[in-house]
């Protein structure tokens, strides 16, 4: 799916504004020459954090206008048939519970990384995975079996009084 067109345009940051003038004054001295974006974008950032708060005052000045633009525009914004709308999440809902794989690597983790220090966080996942695939249907029913306890307690409304709170408001 497409993106809306009629959806109003995001809202630009203070350092948004910066760089946009840059490259406005860029084009003016150089209007010929091609931008080499990397190196343009560090010279950007690096100007960016040698300026005075009150040499940036201006750009987030720019950057709170057009934050209320984007919110008046938002609110009278309706997004077409068919997109969904970003799901509220309740932050009092409990946690789903975790499965048998997790239930496993919280408790082999710590011995991975004993095993084999200075492993990424990726690798350590990656050492857990071929654990968890290489254990029998014996050994992974223990885990399984939390698991599923886990499952039934978070599925059971009248043990939360969260669901009784929900169902009443």
């Amino acid at each position: 799916m497409g993106k809306d067109p009629t959806k109003p345009r995001g809202k630009m940051s203070s350092y948004a504004y910066f760089v946009q003038t840059c490259r406005e004054e860029h084009k003016k001295k150089h209007p010929e020459a091609s931008v080499n974006f990397s190196e343009f974008s560090k010279k950007c950032s690096e100007r960016w954090k040698t300026m005075s708060a009150k040499e940036k005052g201006k750009f987030e000045d720019l950057a709170k206008l057009d934050k209320v633009r984007y919110e008046r525009e938002m609110r009278s914004y309706i997004p077409p048939k068919g997109e969904k709308k970003k799901r509220f999440k309740d932050p009092n809902a409990p946690k789903r519970p975790s499965s048998a794989f997790f239930i496993f690597c919280a408790d082999f983790r710590p011995q991975v990384k004993g095993e084999t220090p200075g492993l990424s966080i990726g690798d350590v996942a990656k050492k857990l995975g071929e654990k968890w695939n290489n254990l029998t249907a014996e050994d992974k029913v223990p885990y399984e079996k939390k698991a599923a306890k886990l499952k039934e307690k978070y599925e059971k409304p009248n043990n939360s009084s969260y669901y009784h709170y929900s169902c009443i408001a």
